[in-house]
C-alpha cells in the first residue's frame, strides 16, 4: 500500500513537464488560450508523457478553483465538445461493412468512444488524479437533478470507475487505534449508519478487544477509505443496536465470542455511488475475521432499513394495498402519534402487523428491475447473505424511528452458502430468507422458497 515512491515520481515528472510547457509557451502567450477547455484540448492532442502529466495537473488544479456556474459550463463543454465524433464513427462503420474483421471492429470500438473518456484517462495521470476525478463526479451528481442533459458525462464516469475500482485492485486493512490519525478522522466523518460523536466514541468502536474495524482502500487513494465495516464480537445474535453502541458495557473476551456482528457498513466516496466494488466484499471481511477467531460460529449483520418508513407510509395511504390489509392499517395508525414507541401497549398491538408489513417489504416489494426496493437488502443479498431475522424497535434513535420506525434486520453470512445464495439472487432475483421471516408473510401470499 505504500505508493509514496510512485507519487513522488509522478510529481517529479509533472514538475519537469510543467517546465517544458512554460518554455514552449513563452513565444506565443497571446495566441494561446488559457481557458480550461483549451487546456483539455491540448491534453488530448499532446503526446509527451511529461508535458501530459503537467497539463493534467494544471487542469485539475484550475478545475478545483471553479465556482458552481463555471463548473456547470465545464460539464456542458464535456458534453458538447468531447463526445463521440460522428464522422469517425461513420468512417469506422463503413470500414467494418466493407471488411468485417478484428481490425475494423477495433477501429469501430475506438471511434464510438466519447473523447471525454480518453480525457479522463489522461487527467488520471496527474498526482492525485483519481481522487480529483471522484470529487469531480460527486459535483456532477449534485448538478444532475436539474441538468439531466449532463447524464452522458456521468455514464462515462461510471464506465471508467467500474474498471478502475474493480475489487481486484482493492486492499483490505485492519483499522485500529494505531492507524494514522488522518485516516481515523475520515472514519469519523464518513460513518453513515451510526454517527460517531467524537474521538472517544471512535475509540470505543475500534480499540476494545471485542471490536474490529476493516476498511477497503484503492492503491491510488491510499489514505482515503472507500468502504469500511465495523464489527462487534458477541455471544449471541443481537436484537438491537443500543447495547452494541453503549458507552458503558462489559466487553466480551474474544475466545468466548461465538458471533461476529457487522453492525455498520459505510460507503465513503459519494462520487463512486453506483459503482460496484464486486459482490463478495463482505465475504472477504468474514474470512478475515474467521482466520483471526476460528471459534466463531455465526456471522451476521445488524442492518438498517433506510426506506422502510417511507414505503410503509405510502402503502398505508393507499385505498387498497397488497402489503397490508385494513385491520393492519388500523393497528398501524398509532405510528402517526408522537412518541408511540414509548407506549408499551401500542407497541404490543402493532408488533404483528409491523412484522407482516416488513416481511412483505423484504420479500415482495420490488423495483421495476425486479430487485428488492431496500438498498441495504440489495447489497447483502448480492453479497450472498440470507435474510435471517426481522428486529422491530431495534433502533429507537431519532434517525432509526424516522427512516424505519425502528426496524433493523439480521443478514446471515454462511461461508458454505454464500456463492449459492449470490447466484440465486443474481440469476433469479431470489430473496433467500429464513423460515422465521417467511412465517410473517400474510397467508394469502405465496411464500419464497427457503434456501441457504
Amino acid at each position: 500500500m505504500n505508493t509514496s515512491f510512485f507519487g513522488e515520481l509522478l510529481q517529479s515528472i509533472s514538475d519537469r513537464g510543467r517546465a517544458l510547457l512554460d518554455r514552449s509557451r513563452r513565444g506565443d502567450v497571446a495566441a494561446r488560450s488559457d481557458g480550461l477547455i483549451e487546456l483539455c484540448e491540448d491534453l488530448l492532442s499532446g503526446r509527451g508523457e511529461a508535458s501530459g502529466v503537467a497539463r493534467a495537473r494544471d487542469i485539475l488544479s484550475r478545475y478545483a478553483e471553479l465556482t458552481i456556474g463555471p463548473r456547470i459550463a465545464f460539464f456542458e463543454a464535456l458534453v458538447s465538445r468531447f463526445g463521440v465524433q460522428p464522422e469517425r464513427v461513420s468512417e469506422a462503420i463503413a470500414a467494418w461493412q466493407a471488411n468485417p474483421n478484428d481490425d475494423t471492429a477495433a477501429r469501430l470500438h475506438v471511434a464510438s468512444e466519447p473523447r471525454r473518456q480518453e480525457l479522463f484517462r489522461r487527467l488520471n495521470l496527474a498526482p492525485g488524479g483519481t481522487a480529483a476525478l471522484v470529487r469531480m463526479r460527486e459535483q456532477l451528481m449534485d448538478a444532475l437533478p436539474n441538468r439531466p442533459d449532463l447524464q452522458p458525462v456521468n455514464e462515462d464516469f461510471v464506465h471508467l470507475f467500474t474498471s478502475w475500482f474493480n475489487r481486484g485492485f482493492l486492499v483490505l486493512r485492519h483499522i485500529d487505534w494505531s492507524t494514522p490519525a488522518n485516516i481515523l478522522e475520515k472514519i469519523i466523518r464518513y460513518e453513515a449508519v451510526h454517527e460517531i460523536s467524537d474521538w472517544d466514541d471512535l475509540r470505543r468502536r475500534i480499540d476494545p478487544r471485542d471490536r474490529r474495524c476493516y476498511a477497503f482502500f484503492h492503491p491510488a487513494m491510499v489514505d482515503d477509505p472507500l468502504i469500511f465495516v465495523e464489527v462487534a464480537l458477541t455471544r449471541d445474535i443481537p436484537e438491537a443496536i443500543a447495547p452494541i453502541l453503549a458507552p458503558e458495557r462489559e466487553p466480551v473476551e474474544p475466545d468466548k465470542a461465538r458471533t461476529a456482528v457487522f453492525y455498520s457498513i459505510s460507503n465513503c466516496q459519494r462520487g463512486l455511488a453506483g459503482v460496484s466494488f464486486g459482490n463478495f466484499l463482505i465475504k472477504q471481511v468474514v474470512e478475515e475475521v474467521c482466520r483471526e477467531l476460528p471459534k466463531l460460529t455465526t456471522l451476521v449483520t445488524l442492518s438498517p432499513a433506510p426506506t422502510f418508513a417511507k414505503w410503509l407510509k405510502r402503502e398505508r395511504g393507499q385505498e387498497t394495498s397488497p402489503a397490508i390489509n385494513e385491520a393492519d392499517k388500523q393497528a398501524l395508525a398509532a405510528l402517526d402519534e408522537p412518541n408511540w414507541w414509548l407506549d408499551a401497549e401500542k407497541v404490543a398491538q402493532m408488533r404483528e402487523p409491523m412484522l407482516r408489513a416488513a416481511a412483505y417489504y423484504y420479500l415482495r416489494a420490488k423495483t421495476p428491475r425486479g430487485l428488492p426496493i431496500d438498498p441495504v437488502a440489495r447489497f447483502h443479498l448480492g453479497n450472498g447473505a440470507r435474510l435471517e431475522r426481522l428486529d422491530w424497535l431495534a433502533d429507537a434513535s431519532d434517525k432509526g424511528i424516522a427512516q424505519s420506525y425502528g426496524l433493523m434486520v439480521n443478514y446471515l453470512y454462511n461461508l458454505e452458502h454464500i456463492e449459492k445464495n449470490h447466484e440465486a439472487f443474481a440469476e433469479q432475483r431470489t430473496v433467500v430468507a429464513a423460515s422465521s421471516v417467511q412465517r410473517n408473510v400474510r397467508p394469502s401470499l405465496e411464500l419464497v422458497p427457503i434456501a441457504g
